[in-house]
């Protein structure tokens, strides 16, 4: 009985009528005539609410289901999919109130559906989670009626599901789809000529005509008498490192997302091209005290190793320490390597303080340091200014603009490779560069 009137509610339209009803009674005071036909309507309604509540609470009427992916994409749009089975032999309307996890902040989902006699339904709507981490659903609340509508029995289904948010993998198999398609340069990717050969021997073969006359073997040649040449092939195994600065400089969001998961999504998505390439990839990241450190390796499986690495990385209110970095390349990375590191830098004094380090490390390996535009301040500068406090609101901009593109120049009159880019734009250039030091061979 008690789980009866927790299930049973009224609807607005059964409130409109009997604010009708109570309306009339009330003019029944000067118009008699009505008094007595008012409580045959009530006596009506009354069957009508009953019939309905034989309709609804003699059966187990619906089944419902909530289906969601063992994992969420960060920053993608992730189908929840809802079951529904009618197991009436009539029509009914469900309103559908789920429980969404708090890290959504939304408390108003609601969708109502018509439902046919014995028949199923499926609903679909998309999420956009933009935290890592775990998210948790409550229960799934349905709530059906007749055609009457007066009437609600409510259905609890015990729904309750963990999903674990990890970085954007839909992002990481869209470019690796189209770094092998001749449609990447849809999405920005540069097809990159190659500049001379690269130097990693493969075989002595006979020379036929069309053949670089340079690579001619001639020790081959004097033995087998005729012209051999050297083939060459396309470097592999070269390590490659993702290097994610997860200090108080990352924390700073643009479009809902940290620009610490802007660089981790990078990084998954890089990270998969380039095991592709037969490179070797391997993982850093680092604040005030290192955090994970993966070696670099070319085993396929190991993109799983790497995804779960980044899905436990978080920025730190705290300033990074270059030197633990420059310390840990110099100990643990011995092999000339491509280092990737995703970092930010608001102010040319910010980038003195660590451009000591940043050059010790060039020196021996390949680094591109990866920063990003502040794209309100452009949008400001773009902007009409109608106001003094507005001019002044753009000069401030204007200069914050500037010392970004004096960050890049004095990173690459450095000899350090640099990448200034807008955080959407960040996985495309970082891939371009990539393909770019691949192409000419500077790694």
């Amino acid at each position: 009985m008690i789980n009866f009137f927790k299930s049973l509610y009224l609807t607005p339209r059964f409130f409109y009528v009997l604010a009708v009803l109570i309306a009339l009674f009330l003019a029944s005071y000067w118009y008699n005539s009505i008094y007595g036909i008012l409580w045959i309507i009530v006596f009506f309604l009354s069957i009508l609410v009953l019939v309905e509540m034989v309709m609804l609470f003699t059966t187990k009427g619906l089944i419902a289901n909530r289906i969601v992916p063992d994992k969420f994409s960060n920053s993608d749009l992730n189908p929840v999919i809802i079951q529904l089975q009618n197991k009436h032999p009539f029509n009914i309307h469900v309103a559908l109130v789920d429980e969404l996890p708090v890290q959504f902040q939304k408390r108003d989902f609601f969708q109502e559906l018509q439902i046919k006699g014995n028949e199923r339904a499926n609903f679909t709507y998309d999420v956009r989670p933009v935290d890592r981490g775990e998210y948790h659903f409550g229960n799934l609340n349905c709530y059906t009626t007749t055609f009457l509508r007066l009437v609600r029995k409510r259905y609890t289904f015990n729904n309750e599901q963990l999903v674990k948010v990890y970085p954007s993998f839909i992002q990481m198999k869209a470019y690796d789809f189209l770094a092998i398609d001749n449609r990447r340069s849809h999405l920005g990717l540069k097809k990159i000529r190659r500049i001379g050969h690269t130097m990693e021997f493969e075989q002595i073969k006979e020379y036929i005509p069309g053949d670089d006359v340079r690579t001619v073997n001639w020790k081959a040649t004097a033995k087998q008498g005729q012209l051999m040449v050297n083939q060459f092939q396309d470097e592999k195994m070269q390590p490659v490192y993702s290097i994610i600065d997860t200090s108080r400089v990352m924390k700073m969001p643009f479009e809902g997302l940290k620009l610490v998961d802007y660089a981790i999504n990078s990084a998954l998505a890089f990270s998969n091209i380039a095991l592709k390439k037969k490179d070797k990839v391997g993982l850093i990241d680092f604040s005030n005290k290192l955090g994970n450190f993966l070696p670099a390796q070319s085993k396929k499986t190991y993109l799983m190793t790497i995804m779960e690495a980044l899905y436990n990385v978080d920025s730190k209110y705290l300033d990074a320490d270059y030197g633990i970095l420059q310390s840990l390349v110099r100990r643990k990375i011995t092999q000339r390597s491509l280092l990737l590191l995703y970092t930010n830098f608001e102010h040319i004094s910010s980038l003195q303080r660590q451009l000591p380090y940043l050059q010790v490390i060039a020196k021996k390996h390949v680094l591109v340091v990866i920063f990003f535009e502040n794209t309100e301040l452009k949008t400001l500068v773009q902007s009409k200014a109608e106001t003094t406090s507005d001019i002044m609101d753009q000069t401030i901009a204007q200069q914050f603009e500037f010392d970004k593109k004096v960050i890049l120049r004095e990173l690459q009159q450095r000899g350090i490779q640099a990448i200034l880019t807008s955080p959407e734009d960040l996985t495309v250039n970082t891939i371009n560069k990539y393909l770019e030091i691949k192409a000419r061979g500077i790694l």
